[in-house]
């Protein structure tokens, strides 16, 4: 996935900069720019109706992150990350070269997710973007690696391919872990052979009917050795059950 980035800064200079630092980490970047600049939109000094543009920006190009100036022209950035509030979480960070604690304060009380002064640390500036990110945009698959499932007792850890039981511990391979891991999804229900193949197919682990029961034994041994005998069950001509 690649993040929008918008830029609303009337300093032509630092938006180039800022536009060809954030372009060449791999985001897509917007501006709002100053008088005259030729930017993507103007933003004239004391004109209300410019700023409102910005807001209209702001709404139509939906970004995933903001780096705002404080001192633009007309309309301060407080006032205009106020007005973003109303409609928009999008986090937001003051990129500015006010550097005083009432500054930093103000950036917080009016919506503000960062504060960085400038000159800007680049390492600091990308990092504090990436968090972000991060934070506002998490990646389904990190967020199911660190679920945990529990069933009868038994609890399964994907992020550490563990399953514990009673205060013992089994270690998991990959296929194992993703077989415990279809089963404990469907908990209660029983789960074909061939709906299990295919979910492995589907994470890149190619395995076969035949490959299938052997991984499943080994998996009933190891929760043997913890004391979870009988816990995957076998229908006939259906699948499994736990």
């Amino acid at each position: 996935m690649k993040y929008r980035i918008l830029i609303i800064e009337d300093d032509e200079k630092i938006r180039k900069e800022l536009k060809t630092l954030l372009t060449g980490n791999g985001y897509l970047v917007s501006a709002a720019a100053g008088a005259g600049s030729g930017g993507e939109a103007v933003f004239r000094a004391g004109s209300a109706a410019d700023s409102g543009n910005i807001v209209q920006m702001v709404k139509e190009t939906e970004p995933h992150l903001i780096l705002l100036d404080i001192g633009l022209p007309g309309e301060s950035g407080f006032s205009l990350c106020s007005r973003i509030r109303e409609f928009s979480d999008v986090p937001v960070i003051f990129v500015t070269a006010h550097n005083t604690d009432m500054d930093e304060l103000n950036s917080i009380m009016t919506g503000g997710d960062a504060f960085i002064t400038k000159p800007y640390n680049i390492a600091i500036l990308l990092a504090k973007i990436a968090s972000l990110l991060n934070r506002a945009f998490p990646d389904p698959e990190k967020e199911k690696r660190f679920e945990r499932f529990s069933w009868k007792g038994a609890v399964l850890h994907p992020e550490s391919s563990r399953l514990e039981y009673d205060g013992k511990s089994a270690e998991l391979t990959k296929n194992e872990m993703k077989i415990l891991y279809y089963l404990f999804s469907h908990a209660g229900a029983i789960c074909s052979r061939a709906d299990i193949v295919e979910y492995l197919w589907d994470n890149q682990l190619y395995v076969d009917d035949n490959a299938l029961s052997v991984n499943v034994s080994r998996i009933r041994e190891k929760l043997s050795a913890i004391g979870l005998d009988g816990f995957i069950r076998t229908k006939h001509r259906q699948g499994y059950l736990i």
